[in-house]
């Protein structure tokens, strides 16, 4: 079973292909090397799986899947049976400065997707939505059916956008695909540009960091090997083409599910947790609210659960720790 994972070569996508692979499953992965962060990282962990594999299981090709005709002739004469559609132009600051990368990437891209999945009678797409659709609200833990029409960023709305799109598609053409809805993923090999790395090098570093909303923040941190474990579960079944309601209210073959740690935590406990692991205190420098930004979330994870006996294993005193001794190793500190 030959399975196409984009975004091959960002956080999750490297995590879900090295794991697929691991499990004897042929992988082919595409990403374009987009230099929203270091392009060397992208590539170290392409490197990674590619080693891990000892050249079995698993093809890599450059390829920018918003680009329709590029796709199309990097798929061209390949057998696909499923996708697992990770790639997307990430960052909810990014996206307020930003806004046509995230319309190309996030909504041209996902379109381009499903076309080639309807066009090759692909038998499931998993894709990467966001808890960020959730916007500001302030019902707790976040529901699948919760209102998600009032995003705060123009990534969440991309992001709720693709699920709209799949809906449609899911309903004209009875393509079954599932949308996951992460939570603040984290771990070995994570993005430079979110909380554990840019935390972990300051404080590594003796540079402040800087806390935002002075610190009254709480996120469902989730560690990556749960993610993984998640996103395999549900590219394993794919919700049945039978009407019955799926969740996130489909009567199509299409179900949205939140994958996260089901925990709220506080930032200022996990800022200890890294500063504890980095073995200095941190120099704090707090700051408001950003613009684009949620004070809180939390995963209800009760679908997941039901559908596929999901639980997480990895709590934030277990998992920022290996994050820090992996970033250490990463830059030989």
């Amino acid at each position: 079973m030959t399975t196409l994972v984009t975004g091959a070569a960002g956080f999750i996508g490297a995590a879900v292909c090295r794991a697929l692979v691991a499990q004897g499953d042929t992988v082919l992965g595409i990403d374009n090397f987009e230099p929203y962060y270091d392009v060397a990282l992208k590539q170290a962990r392409v490197a990674d799986i590619q080693a891990g594999a000892g050249g079995e299981g698993f093809a890599f090709e450059r390829c920018d899947f918003s680009d329709r005709e590029a796709l199309a002739s990097c798929l061209e004469g390949r057998s696909i049976e499923r996708i697992v559609h990770l790639g997307a132009q990430p960052g909810v600051r990014y996206s307020i400065e930003n806004p046509h990368v995230y319309a190309t990437a996030n909504i041209v891209g996902h379109v381009n997707m499903l076309e080639y999945a309807r066009h090759n009678a692909i038998g499931h797409m998993v894709y990467a939505s966001s808890s960020s659709v959730y916007g500001g609200n302030e019902k707790v833990p976040f529901s699948v059916e919760d209102r998600t029409d009032h995003p705060v960023s123009l990534y969440a709305a991309t992001k709720r956008a693709d699920e709209l799109i799949s809906e449609s598609y899911a309903s004209l053409y009875r393509l079954p695909q599932t949308g996951l809805r992460f939570f603040t993923v984290y771990g070995p090999w994570g993005r430079p540009d979110m909380m554990p790395w840019l935390f972990t090098s300051a404080i590594l570093e003796g540079r402040p960091i800087q806390v935002f909303n002075h610190g009254k923040m709480q996120r469902d941190f989730t560690y990556i090997d749960d993610i993984v474990a998640g996103v395999i579960a549900c590219l394993d079944h794919p919700p049945a083409d039978d009407g019955a309601q799926k969740p996130g209210g489909s009567h199509a073959p299409h179900a949205i599910y939140n994958i996260g740690n089901n925990r709220s935590e506080e930032l200022m406990k996990v800022i200890g947790i890294i500063e504890d692991a980095c073995g200095r205190k941190a120099e704090i420098e707090m700051r408001g609210m950003q613009k684009g930004d949620v004070e809180r979330t939390y995963a209800d994870i009760s679908a997941m659960e039901r559908d596929f006996g999901y639980r997480p294993t990895t709590p934030v005193e277990t998992g920022f720790p290996k994050f820090v001794a992996w970033y250490r190793d990463y830059h030989g500190i």
